[in-house]
């Protein structure tokens, strides 16, 4: 496992026990009495580190390379019921933004995300998880043929941004993901949304309108990223920290402003620490929440989902 830089008490401690361990088989002596100390101790640093996040270190920790990403949940959640679907049948297919139908316990889902890569060439590939206009184009063609045939929608957000790059803005970046809020305002199925890394501007907001969304406890969602944001107004990034403090993009700050509908809990340090454990809990969460939204009548699902969008910002 890769560790960030707060985490190397811990990682300090983990080789101490692995050493520790192999001592004991090595010699085939008992030591479990020392096993015991170690791990006592990597608790409470555990619980020191974890307990006391600043904003900085919870965005780092969205972006922990060990983090599960969108294909991970949807080989974990439908396994090979999973059909992935290409192409925005206009001029491409774009590895950033992923989608197609699978099944979690018996339901069929069109399921849509955001896609990062694991090593540097799966980077390169999906683009650093930064979508294009051919992205958000096929998201909304996935999302009506749900539409069509009365598909609930689910979509996991985890990107820095839009792809900014010319091609980009040449191709329609703007108004592909204006499109698709405009339209995922009045799509007639149900939608949930899971932002399960980063959730950065229009990039987010381009599969972002639902009827639910929810936070993971280590994520963070805004306008813009802290980068940036301190590029643009101190004309460097030495200063992301602080614009990360102005911004409040925390899933805390988030839910304190009405914006999500609830902040899902993660194992004790993190999705990546207990990635089985986190399936489930989504597994639940979106089991759950879709026996509430298929009851409700499709007329009164988008009253309310374009109520909740259009008043934030406003005092309740």
């Amino acid at each position: 496992m890769e560790y960030l830089d707060f985490e190397l008490p811990i990682k300090t401690i983990i080789e101490e026990l692995d050493k520790c361990k192999k001592l004991g088989e090595d010699n085939n002596i008992d030591v479990s009495t020392s096993l015991n100390q170690i791990e006592e101790k990597l608790k409470t640093e555990k619980e020191k580190i974890y307990a006391n996040l600043n904003i900085w270190q919870k965005i780092q920790l969205s972006r922990h390379p060990s983090r599960p990403y969108t294909l991970d949940y949807i080989n974990a959640l439908c396994g090979d019921t999973f059909l992935e679907l290409h192409g925005d049948r206009g001029s491409g297919d774009n590895k950033a933004m992923v989608g197609g139908l699978g099944k979690i316990d018996g339901q069929s889902y069109m399921i849509i995300g955001t896609q990062k890569g694991y090593n540097t060439k799966m980077r390169q590939y999906r683009n650093f998880g930064m979508a294009s206009p051919e992205g958000y184009r096929k998201a909304l063609r996935l999302m009506k043929s749900a539409e069509k045939f009365n598909i609930p929608i689910i979509t996991f957000i985890d990107t820095p941004g839009a792809y900014p790059g010319l091609e980009a803005e040449e191709k329609g970046q703007g108004e592909s993901i204006a499109r698709n809020i405009f339209e995922m305002f009045s799509i007639k199925t149900p939608i949930i949304v899971y932002i399960i890394g980063e959730g950065a501007s229009g990039g987010a907001l381009g599969i972002g309108i639902g009827d639910r969304t929810f936070m993971l406890e280590n994520t963070w969602y805004s306008v813009i990223s802290p980068e940036s944001c301190s590029s643009i107004l101190w004309g460097e990034w030495n200063y992301k920290e602080q614009a990360a403090e102005s911004l409040k993009p925390t899933a805390k700050d988030i839910n304190k402003m009405g914006i999500i509908d609830n902040i899902i809990k993660e194992p004790f340090g993190g999705a990546h620490y207990d990635r089985e454990e986190m399936y489930k809990i989504i597994k639940n969460d979106i089991t759950s929440v879709y026996k509430t939204l298929k009851n409700i009548p499709i007329s009164t699902l988008i009253e309310e989902r374009r109520k909740r969008f259009i008043s934030i910002g406003f005092d309740k």
